[in-house]
């Protein structure tokens, strides 16, 4: 870690220079070894170590994909969110992934950074493949992409049956909740709450729109906004039958919000006890425990088919 004398050296652009000389030095002699030809998901023709060692992830969803395919040990660097599973909490941290911090991450002589198309800032991606460093991007949109980014991280990094198993559970998962919510013809009106203030919800074309309809719920919110404010009293005429809040908000502040709650009983989904609370991460992170998420939204929209007292969903 820098001392703050250190850092406050580093912002003169002599001395940065002369780092990044150095750590470009040392990076060439830390990857002297072979390198392959590959083309990322988005379509990059990227030149990569055959064998990467010290791979750096820029956002938390790479960060637990690659903690699923078990290949953890290469890891040098992650984003500041990544907190799953508990052992990336202990990684050395690059900044945000909408944030990052360049001479952390030179400063770590990654041989391989793998990005995130909607987020990482492409000037910081430019950069680091300006100064030799691959930078290998990834884009899950949707849960099929999500599929398909683990494979091809899988395959990059030579994790073997590990991708293969990971895949096949993936599917196995979201094929489940497809033929338990095939099994009922109600489609309950959903309305998810991801921001408080103000209060924000997703519309059509976003992930969570697609958890929704993959759960057997209808989303009450249409319209090009991908992600609208609302009032409450708009919220009302929308007369949701399940509200589901997926924010970063726990325990104190969610009991608030829901108190909040409890005053529209003109709402169906208030009058009927169908507020729940799901962990963001589960459904707005693009990464395997994706499928948590949905499974926990299945529970909340169709609690007569799967019961949420055995997710972890919180």
């Amino acid at each position: 870690m820098f001392s703050e004398n250190r850092l406050t050296a580093m912002k003169h652009p002599l001395i940065r220079n002369l780092f990044i000389s150095i750590s470009l030095t040392l990076l060439s002699i830390g990857t002297a070894c072979g390198e392959k030809i590959v083309v990322d998901p988005i379509g990059r023709t990227v030149h990569v170590p055959d064998h990467p060692l010290r791979i750096i992830s820029m956002a938390p969803s790479v960060t637990e994909i690659i903690f699923a395919l078990e290949q953890q040990h290469r890891l040098v660097g992650v984003t500041r969110f990544s907190n799953y599973p508990a052992a990336a909490r202990s990684l050395p941290r690059v900044g945000s992934y909408v944030r990052l911090d360049m001479e952390r991450i030179l400063a770590l002589r990654p041989d391989l950074c793998i990005a995130v198309k909607d987020g990482n800032p492409i000037n910081v991606v430019t950069r680091l493949m300006e100064l030799g460093i691959p930078v290998y991007a990834v884009d899950p949109r949707n849960i099929a992409a999500i599929i398909q980014t683990v494979q091809a991280l899988g395959d990059l990094l030579e994790a073997g049956e590990n991708t293969g198993r990971l895949v096949q559970q993936m599917q196995q998962r979201v094929g489940r909740i497809r033929d338990l919510v095939a099994t009922s013809r109600n489609r309950p009106r959903v309305f998810v709450q991801i921001g408080i203030s103000p209060l924000v919800s997703v519309g059509p074309n976003t992930l969570a729109d697609e958890l929704i309809t993959l759960a057997g719920g209808r989303n009450v919110v249409t319209g090009s906004n991908l992600y609208p404010v609302f009032s409450r009293e708009q919220i009302l005429g929308l007369a949701p039958e399940v509200l589901i809040i997926t924010s970063m908000a726990r325990e104190k502040i969610f009991v608030d919000i829901k108190r909040e709650w409890q005053e529209w009983q003109q709402l169906p989904a208030v009058r009927n006890q169908r507020l729940y609370l799901i962990n963001s991460d589960l459904t707005d992170r693009p990464s395997p425990r994706l499928l948590e998420g949905l499974e926990c939204l299945t529970a909340a929209i169709h609690p007569e088919l799967l019961d949420m007292q055995g997710l972890n969903c919180q």
